[in-house]
């Protein structure tokens, strides 16, 4: 059995003339149509057929060839631009520009989610403010062009697609084509004599091509057979899930809702828009989406690492809330944790952030009791450092008996480091020696002006700060159960025993996100089958030669050349040779180099 890669052949030397030379040329063109066809379909991808500027084609004179003509051109162009906008290479190229447009709507602040943001991006910068605004950089994923890129990308992979199914499913409802009738012309190819019959022999190679799963069937005097149909599956696979990931990021967009709540200890939440401390949605989404649900945080518990590199890291970081679905939904018990949300239908609730709410006492100078709440203060630091503002808005009166608001500025350690040892910060997260400092203010809070205010923080601008008895400002340090008293008889605050811890939830509703998830997955699968499956066909010929022996040639052909084919050829090959052997060569005389020496008599043997 002979085996080569190449199956150039070339006359006697010394043989020429321009009747051999045309007769050559003209087998050679015969050759590679046969190649050809033998090749066509291995692709599904789409076939350029006119260069632009040539649809019109020659032109007839009259006003009726140049309608002709004009309207030639028109469609060709118009073919000539869809064909483009369908490939390949322009859906990659409107990939990329669709990821570079997004870079700028994760950078530059966005209007549906943060208005306060832009404007001071604005107020800040002069020059890029207005430019920004005209190019839309401010509604990046809602702006015309963006939108452009998005529907460009749209049309040219459903363009893609759905010509390109059909005309798969065509290749997979046919037959492979038959042998040329060169098969040593092809980049892989093998061949011998057997005494098998032809048709034996086609026998056994259908046999052995379906057992390594080729789709093979017997034309005229040959086998042909075709795999690697999973090759333009994952194409078409990878082009379907990136329409769907297109179209569940857009969904996502459109529809989503994002919610920020800070709840006390014994406090509850409410599913519903008035509840949230921030809110945020999509351009489509409406307060009817919010799934009906409610519950109560019982108890935030938060243990830490006492020692070691990794001291002050979180052990155990967890809420426990009371939940119910619906207005008349029984109450369920359950913990949410870090990256284990409670999933109540379409709505996800994860626990983000936690802190502490000293519980304070505020009394008028009768000792009448006038604010009495937990206060949430922000963390500054991973040790729960705390900063925040104490507002008491109705009620107080001072001791001329008017009408007053109280601020205290509060700033809280959960572990304070004692007193000379350093600065008023936390020296570990968890409540060991808490420790809550406070200074007053009295006068208008600027609450009553109807103008959003940043509860966390103090407008003391019509405020004027306590002083003690010797003129400087009235400020202290408060353990637990100790109070501070204001001056002239204001009344005192008084920091309570019971501290009480706060947790952060945000609630999402991401619609579209399992499907993103299982696209992109199938992108992986699909991407990955179109580059490493070969789409290849094989062609095994059984004749009976001049001296009646019979003549086997393989050969085969791939969508690219690869060294993978002429082994997979000779594997075949091999096969096909097990059912059908060499020929031995009867006529070939052995030489004496190949004769057998003589045998030497064994020593002692008698000679007859």
């Amino acid at each position: 059995m002979s085996t080569t890669d190449t199956g150039n052949t070339t006359g006697p030397a010394g043989a020429g003339g321009p009747a051999d030379e045309d007769t050559r040329a003209a087998q050679d063109a015969r050759d590679a149509r046969e190649i050809g066809e033998a090749g066509s379909q291995l692709s599904t991808a789409p076939m350029e057929t006119a260069m632009p500027g040539s649809f019109g084609g020659a032109r007839t004179p009259g006003a009726t060839g140049w309608i002709a003509w004009t309207a030639r051109e028109v469609i060709g162009w118009a073919r000539w631009f869809w064909r483009q906008l369908t490939s390949m290479r322009v859906a990659l190229i409107l990939l990329f520009l669709l990821s570079l447009g997004a870079i700028p709507g994760s950078l530059i602040p966005q209007s549906n989610q943060d208005a306060a943001k832009v404007q001071e991006f604005k107020d800040a910068h002069s020059l890029l403010g207005p430019l920004y605004d005209r190019l839309g950089l401010f509604h990046v994923y809602s702006s015309v062009w963006f939108s452009a890129i998005y529907i460009l990308l749209f049309i040219s992979l459903i363009g893609c697609i759905v010509p390109r199914t059909w005309q798969f499913v065509g290749q997979l409802r046919g037959r492979p084509p038959g042998a040329p009738k060169r098969l040593s012309r092809l980049p892989a190819y093998a061949t011998w004599r057997t005494e098998a019959e032809p048709e034996q022999v086609r026998e056994a190679a259908l046999k052995v091509l379906r057992q390594r799963r080729f789709r093979a069937h017997i034309e005229k005097d040959a086998v042909a057979a075709e795999k690697g149909y999973l090759r333009e599956t994952g194409n078409l696979l990878f082009h379907i899930a990136l329409i769907v990931m297109l179209v569940a990021f857009a969904w996502g967009q459109l529809f989503k809702s994002e919610g920020d709540k800070l709840i006390v200890e014994g406090d509850g939440f409410s599913n519903a828009l008035l509840s949230y401390d921030d809110f945020k949605s999509g351009s489509l989404f409406s307060t009817d989406d919010l799934t009906p649900f409610s519950f109560d945080l019982k108890n935030f518990t938060g243990t830490y690492e006492r020692t070691g590199p990794n001291k002050g890291t979180a052990r155990t970081y967890q809420a426990t809330v009371d939940y119910s679905v619906g207005a008349y939904g029984k109450e369920k018990k359950t913990v949410v944790k870090v990256n284990e949300p409670l999933v109540i239908g379409d709505s996800k609730v994860y626990l983000t952030a936690h802190g502490y709410a000293p519980v304070v006492t505020v009394r008028d100078g009768k000792g009448k009791v006038v604010f009495h709440e937990a206060v949430p203060l922000l963390p500054l630091d991973s040790n729960v450092t705390s900063q925040g503002a104490v507002k008491v808005m109705d009620g107080y009166r001072n001791a001329q008996g008017k009408s007053e608001q109280l601020g205290f500025s509060a700033f809280f350690v959960p572990t304070f480091a004692g007193a000379g040892k350093g600065d008023m910060f936390s020296q570990f997260p968890a409540l060991d020696y808490p420790v809550l400092a406070l200074s007053g203010f009295h006068g208008s809070l600027g609450v009553d002006a109807g103008l959003p205010q940043n509860v966390y923080q103090l407008e003391t601008s019509h405020m004027k700060q306590f002083k003690d008895a010797k003129g400087e400002i009235l400020k202290s340090r408060l353990r637990p159960g100790e109070k501070m008293t204001l001056p002239d008889g204001a009344g005192s605050i008084t920091f309570e025993k019971d501290i009480k811890e706060w947790a952060n939830f945000q609630v999402t509703q991401q619609p579209g996100s399992d499907w993103a998830l299982a696209g992109a997955f199938a992108a992986i699968f699909g991407l990955a089958g179109s580059l490493f499956i070969q789409r290849r066909r094989v062609w095994v010929r059984a004749t009976t030669g001049a001296d009646g022996v019979t003549v086997v040639e393989m050969a085969g052909l791939g969508r690219s050349e690869s060294a993978k084919l002429p082994e997979e050829l000779g594997d075949l090959a091999a096969l096909v040779h097990e059912q059908a052997p060499t020929k031995p060569d009867e006529d070939a005389a052995p030489t004496d180099a190949d004769a057998e020496p003589p045998a030497t008599a064994a020593e002692g043997a008698e000679k007859q």
